[in-house]
C-alpha cells in the first residue's frame, strides 16, 4: 500500500475488545492509503524527562504523537496504544499535534527550577514529519530555544530541517545545537519500501551538506541497521555522510518492542520473504533467542557474535571516514531568561494552517 508501513492495525495490548471487520472490508482498507487525520493534543506539559542511563539526554520534547513517516520498524508504534489506538495504521494516519507546545515550553524554561540541560527534539516521534509543513510547531520550538539559549539536539530523517537552518545557525553560535539524521540505507528502493513518507537517502545527504554549510554540527545515525537485510552497507553510508559533511555518528540495532514484532514481521513477509528467516534470527541470536531484549545498555546493541561483527565493522567504517564517536559537547553557558516574550517567528516561518480536523480532544 503505497505511502503506508504496514497493513496491520492490530488491537492495542491495553484494549480488551477490538473490532474485527469481515474479509470484504479488511480487503477494502489495505486496498487503499488512508489519508491523514490530525488532533488536538491537549497536553499540558511541553518536555518529558526519562532516566534511562543509556539515553544521552534528561529531557525531551515532542512536537506530535503519531508520525506519518510509516516506518515499518518504528519502535514509537506502541506509544499510540495507551490512547486506545493501533501501533499499525493509526499510528501512521492518525496523529496529534501539540498546538500548544512552544508556549508550554517557553513557561517551563522560565520556571524558577528549570535547570539548563540538553533537550532532545524527536526522543520518540519525528518533529520534522510531513505535519511540520503545515503547523510549523517545531520551528516555534526551536525559537523558543534560541531565546532562552538553551541547548538542544534534534533527531530527524527529513530534510525539512533545514528550513529552519537560520534559526540552526544561531544556536549553533552558542554551542547549543546538534543535528542527527539518520540514514538506514543508501538504497532508494528498499528506503521507500521501509519508510514511504520519509526523505530519499540522496535527500537526507543534502541535508547534512546543507546543514554543514551552515555551520551546524551534524551526526549521522546509522539506525536501525536491520541484520541480514542493512547491515552490510554500514561503511558505505558513513562515508556518504562524511562526504556530505557530517562530523560524527552513532548507531542503533533494530528495536521490535510489544506490537513492532506482528507489524515488521508481517513487512518482512510482504516485501522480503526470502530473507525474512535470516533477519528474524539474527535478531534472536543478538537478543538472548528472543526478538526483543529492553534491557538497558542492551536494547541499542545487541549480544553475542553477529552484534559483536556489527559493532566492529562500524567502528573500522567510522574511523576510515575520518567521523568522531561523539557529537559536538552542548553548552549551557549562554542560558538566559528573557526579560520579555520574544517578537513573532520571521515571516518566512511555516505558520498553522486551518484546524481542520484539530479539535477531536479541544
Amino acid at each position: 500500500m503505497r505511502g503506508r508501513g504496514t497493513t496491520q492495525n492490530p488491537p492495542g495490548r491495553f484494549e480488551r475488545l477490538h473490532y474485527q471487520p469481515d474479509a470484504e472490508e479488511e480487503f477494502a482498507r489495505s486496498a487503499a492509503r488512508a489519508p491523514a487525520e490530525f488532533f488536538a493534543d491537549p497536553t499540558r506539559r511541553a518536555l518529558s524527562t526519562n532516566q534511562s542511563p543509556d539515553i544521552g539526554f534528561g529531557a525531551s520534547l515532542n512536537p506530535y504523537r503519531g508520525c506519518e513517516h510509516a516506518c515499518s520498524y518504528c519502535y514509537a508504534r506502541p506509544t499510540h496504544e495507551y490512547l486506545g489506538l493501533s501501533a499499525g495504521q493509526d499510528f501512521e494516519s492518525k496523529i496529534l499535534v501539540k498546538r500548544r507546545a512552544p508556549e508550554l515550553l517557553r513557561r517551563a524554561l522560565a520556571a524558577r527550577n528549570w535547570k539548563p540541560q540538553v533537550i532532545a527534539l524527536s526522543g520518540v516521534t519525528d518533529c520534522y514529519q510531513p505535519a511540520e509543513r503545515r503547523f510549523g510547531i517545531t520551528r516555534r520550538c526551536l525559537q523558543v530555544l534560541l531565546d532562552f539559549r538553551n541547548p538542544a539536539v534534534i533527531v530527524t530523517k527529513s530534510r525539512l530541517v533545514t528550513r529552519d537552518a537560520d534559526l540552526l545557525r544561531e544556536l549553533a553560535g552558542f554551542d547549543c545545537i546538534s543535528v542527527m539524521i539518520s540514514l538506514t540505507t543508501l538504497d532508494p528502493v528498499l528506503q521507500q519500501r521501509m519508510e514511504p513518507l520519509a526523505a530519499r537517502p540522496a535527500r537526507r545527504l543534502q541535508a547534512m551538506e546543507t546543514l554543514a554549510q551552515a555551520g551546524v554540527p551534524v551526526c549521522v545515525m546509522v539506525a536501525p541497521i536491520v541484520p541480514g537485510l542493512t547491515d552490510h552497507e554500514i561503511p558505505a553510508i558513513l562515508q556518504a555522510a562524511a562526504d556530505a559533511g557530517a562530523s560524527s555518528a552513532g548507531r542503533v540495532l533494530l528495536r521490535l518492542p510489544h506490537g513492532v514484532k506482528q507489524i515488521f514481521d508481517g513487512w518482512l513477509q510482504e516485501h522480503y520473504p526470502e530473507r525474512r528467516g535470516k533477519v528474524l534470527n539474527r535478531l534472536r541470536a543478538m537478543r538472548g533467542g528472543r526478538l526483543y531484549d529492553s534491557r538497558f545498555g542492551v536494547r541499542q546493541r545487541g549480544e553475542g557474535v553477529f552484534a559483536d561483527q556489527i559493532g566492529a565493522l562500524f567502528e573500522l567504517a567510522r574511523r576510515r571516514a575520518g567521523l568522531s564517536a561523539h557529537g559536538p559537547a552542548l553548552s549551557t553557558a549562554h542560558f538566559r531568561v528573557p526579560a520579555q516574550p520574544a517578537s513573532s517567528a520571521p515571516a518566512s516561518a511555516a505558520q498553522p494552517a486551518a484546524a481542520g480536523q484539530l479539535g477531536l480532544f479541544a
